[in-house]
């Protein structure tokens, strides 16, 4: 349905001075001029084709048009005033949606999540695994994940240095290839294994099924608690993890929050 064009700064200002019966005193709540206010009522009524106020030795008085009006408008201003509030509550909730991809959710994401989810009672997280990249016109998202080259259209950070490593079993392995979508390896060198993401690249060579050449950060768990071992210098990679999210999600207090944390 096709709403009417609403004059809402006259209606405004008919509210104020229909409350104080005086164009200065609604001039003065407006931070504006008397001469502003009976501007706006004049071109309120040329636009309804009503007389709104009466003017008199005794001062303002309201015509009937106006006084059958006052409780729906006002009724209206606090209509908008719960649905400004309803929108802000919306970006100061502790409700969050973020897509990854699913090895960066598992390896890297939950456990930092973890800490900050301790501290906060009333966080509701939802985690969508997103092996491409996300669409926040169809997802209600608000950050997410993704390893690229940059942001493109939308705000963000990068989590690293896009930097790869190469690891293999922290016994030693096969010496071939692990291959992956991201994968860092040369082109050259033939694959003993392909699997899906670089989650499962680390899981293969932790196995001993050969070196996968992977980002960094993604590595860092499996580093850390020994399952694999670096082989070689780190390589900058074509490609780093990056946060992303559209302007919109990206200023709202809840995502800034969050970004604080995991950039930390």
């Amino acid at each position: 349905m096709k709403r009417t064009h609403l004059p809402l700064n006259g209606l405004r200002v008919l509210d104020a001075a229909a409350r104080h019966l005086s164009f200065t005193r609604a001039a003065d709540e407006l931070a504006v001029t008397p001469a502003a206010v009976g501007q706006q009522i004049r071109a309120l009524e040329d636009m309804l084709g009503v007389v709104l106020f009466r003017r008199t030795p005794k001062g303002l008085e309201l015509t009937p048009e106006t006084e059958g009006a006052l409780e729906a408008l006002r009724n209206g201003f606090l209509k908008f005033e719960e649905a400004v509030q309803t929108m802000q509550a919306g970006q100061s909730s502790n409700a969050l949606t973020i897509a990854a991809p699913r090895d960066i959710i598992a390896t890297w994401l939950m456990p930092r999540l973890a800490g900050y989810a301790a501290e906060r009672a009333d966080l509701h997280l939802t985690l969508i695994a997103a092996d491409t990249p996300p669409d926040f016109t169809e997802a209600n998202l608000d950050l997410a994940i993704e390893l690229t080259g940059g942001v493109g259209e939308h705000e963000g950070v990068p989590l690293d240095d896009g930097r790869y490593i190469v690891v293999e079993s922290a016994t030693g392995g096969a010496e071939g290839w692990i291959d992956w979508p991201g994968s860092g390896a040369p082109a050259a060198e033939p694959a003993l294994i392909r699997v899906a993401d670089g989650g499962l690249a680390i899981s293969a060579a932790a196995n001993g099924l050969g070196r996968a050449s992977v980002p960094h950060l993604l590595a860092q768990g499996a580093l850390a608690d020994g399952r694999v071992r670096q082989v070689g210098e780190a390589q900058a990679g074509k490609h780093g993890y990056w946060l992303i999210a559209p302007a919109p999600q990206w200023r709202q207090k809840k995502v800034r929050a969050l970004v604080e944390v995991l950039t930390a």
